[in-house]
Formats: structure tokens, C-alpha cells, sequence
């Protein structure tokens, strides 16, 4: 899955802004690159964090300890000692967090010392994270949650609007919302997700008082991205609306690529079926990891956000990270030439 990856890159771009995560991290830019199941290996991560943000290695993308290790040293390698993340995803089910706890302590021998977690709140893992000296950055889909999140202990918080792929929470609020509802909310650095893929979002996100910007999908189309190339040309042709929400029937929506499956997966929905089993075929995670490694894009319940409608070419990731910071600079300079009407 993962190729190798130069050494530690030119560098990271001038710096355009400068935030509380920025300064958290040890960062040249506020862009945070989420985890993403099956696809934030170390090639990926690497480049984004050599690009000037942070990317999280998906620790459930790993299952086997060893390999996981391997990945671990292979991205230590092409950052040439940059700092990357973790991405640790605490489920319900208990033997799932069991492992996931297996990996956090690898990650912490390793040297890890970042970590985004998500799912469940960390209220377990998080004092020997702590202890280690690790920065914890917990995701969540609520103003509610991250508060909570924030009197557990964590250093930041990632919080996601409906516009995300994968799970936007219940509440389904929208990012404009969300954002200046916890900039003013939060003590600790916030970064904000969900639809973001333009820089002028990240400009804006900063205005209404965000540290940062969390990223996904319009960076799934990214060279570094091991996923197939016809999966990633049937991102570049989506658009805004090419995105549904299913799974809400068991109180955990889905924001995913409006396929084949997902629309199975509607169906049985709409015809009021309870059964999860009758569900499985089609949202099972190795069909999903099928997918992206065979380009069958109608294939499996793959997590796609609005934002994909701002990926409209595969290119590296300093060279999305260029064109974000770019769009980012334009909508600052047309801020500043607007003047307020005179009374």
C-alpha cells in the first residue's frame, strides 16, 4: 500500500497565518489533514506534513501491530524528524478499542506525540497519553461534545459540520455554524471541518474564530493518495450534491459517494429494515478498502464530503496545499480592500 516517499521534501511554503494551532503543533500552516480509513498510510502523511501541515495515520488502517510499526517508521523516515499524527478511532464495541490501545502504545514507544482521536471520547486513553507528553486533538460533531471534550482534558478540538464525509454526527448543523458558535465557546485550539476545500473557507474559518481547518476529501485526489486512479477521476467529476446520508436508522449517519451501495443501503432504509446484517455486504470495511484498490467506485460505503466539488485535478500535496494557501491570500486581500460604507 505504501511507496516510498522522498526524503523530508523542500519545505513547507512562507507561512500566510499564524494561530494557536499552528504554534500547538509546531506547524508552518493551519491545515489538518484528518485521518482516513484505509487511505492515510505514511506516503500521504508524510507529504502533508512536509507540506507544512499535519496528517494522522490511521491506526485502524493497520491492524497487524507489526505492520503498523512499519508504517510508523516509514513515515518518521520521509519527514525526514517532522513531527506527524495518529489517528486513533475509540469505537463502542470493546475489543475494537482494545486493539486501538495496542496501537496508541506503539505509536507512544514510537515517539508519537500527536494524536487525533475520534469516535467515543478518549476518557480511557487519555491519561497515559497525557502523561507521555502527547497533544490530543479530539473530533467531534457538536458544540456540546467538544465542551465536554474539552473539561475531559484535551489539547484541541476538530470539530465537523454536516457538509463532512464519513460521520457528521446526528444534529447535522452546517460548518458556518458551528464555527463561530466554538470560536467563542472554547478555551482550547479549534480547528474546523466539513465541506472545506477552498481557501477562502480557511480565511473564513479563521475570521469566525477557528485555529485551523480540517481537511478530507479534497484530498483524497492527491498523487500521494494510494487509492486507484479511476476512483479518484469519479471524485473529480462530482459535484456538490453527488453525496448522500444513509445510516441514520441506526443513529450513525453516513455521509458517502451516492453509489451503488449507497443507494442499497437507502432502500433498505426507506423499507424500514432493522436488521444490521442485512446492511453488512455493503458496508463492510474490506469492501470499501476493495474499491479503492480496484477503482469499482459503485463499490462499498466510501466516505465522501461536499468538498469533493473543489477537487477538480490529481496533484501532489504541496500542490493543493499552494492553491489552498493561494485562494486563501486572495480572500484576504479582498477583505482588506473592502470598506465599510460611510453613515
Amino acid at each position: 500500500m505504501t511507496a516510498p516517499a522522498p526524503q523530508g521534501g523542500a519545505g513547507p511554503a512562507r507561512p500566510l497565518f499564524a494561530t494557536r494551532m499552528t504554534e500547538l503543533l509546531g506547524i508552518a500552516h493551519p491545515i489538518l489533514c484528518g485521518g482516513l480509513m484505509w487511505l492515510s498510510d505514511a506516503r500521504y502523511v508524510a507529504a502533508c506534513v512536509n507540506a507544512g501541515g499535519m496528517g494522522f495515520i490511521t491506526a485502524r488502517s493497520f491492524p497487524d501491530p507489526g505492520v503498523f510499526r512499519a508504517e510508523l517508521a516509514a513515515c518518521a523516515e520521509a519527514t525526514g524528524g517532522r513531527p506527524f499524527g495518529v489517528n486513533l478511532y475509540f469505537s463502542p464495541r470493546d475489543e475494537d478499542r482494545a486493539s486501538i490501545t495496542g496501537h496508541a502504545e506503539i505509536a507512544l514507544d514510537f515517539g508519537v506525540r500527536i494524536f487525533e482521536t475520534a469516535g467515543l471520547p478518549p476518557k480511557d486513553a487519555l491519561p497515559a497519553l497525557k502523561e507521555a507528553g502527547a497533544t490530543v486533538i479530539h473530533k467531534v460533531s457538536t458544540v456540546r461534545h467538544a465542551l465536554s471534550a474539552e473539561r475531559l482534558g484535551v489539547d484541541a478540538i476538530a470539530l465537523v459540520g454536516a457538509e463532512c464525509g464519513g460521520h457528521p454526527g446526528l444534529a447535522l448543523v452546517g460548518t458556518m455554524v458551528q464555527a463561530p458558535l466554538a470560536g467563542s465557546a472554547l478555551g482550547v485550539p479549534l480547528s474546523i471541518g466539513g465541506g472545506i476545500g477552498h481557501g477562502s473557507q480557511i480565511a473564513a474559518a479563521l475570521a469566525m474564530g477557528a485555529d485551523a481547518v480540517t481537511i478530507g476529501t479534497r484530498m483524497t485526489v492527491a498523487e500521494e493518495i494510494w487509492a486507484h486512479r479511476a476512483y479518484k477521476e469519479r471524485l473529480i467529476a462530482a459535484d456538490e450534491a453527488s453525496s448522500r446520508l444513509i445510516l441514520a436508522t441506526f443513529r450513525n449517519t453516513y455521509r458517502a459517494l451516492d453509489n451503488a451501495d449507497a443507494r442499497k443501503v437507502a432502500d433498505l432504509e426507506a423499507a424500514g429494515e432493522r436488521d444490521f446484517a442485512a446492511y453488512q455486504p455493503m458496508v463492510a470495511g474490506a469492501r470499501q478498502k476493495e474499491a479503492y484498490e480496484t477503482g469499482d467506485w459503485e463499490r462499498g460505503v466510501l466516505s465522501m464530503g461536499q468538498s469533493a466539488v473543489f477537487a477538480r485535478e490529481i496533484m501532489p500535496v504541496a500542490a493543493i496545499f499552494a492553491s489552498l494557501l493561494d485562494e486563501a491570500r486572495q480572500a484576504t486581500h479582498r477583505l482588506a480592500a473592502t470598506t465599510l460604507a460611510r453613515a
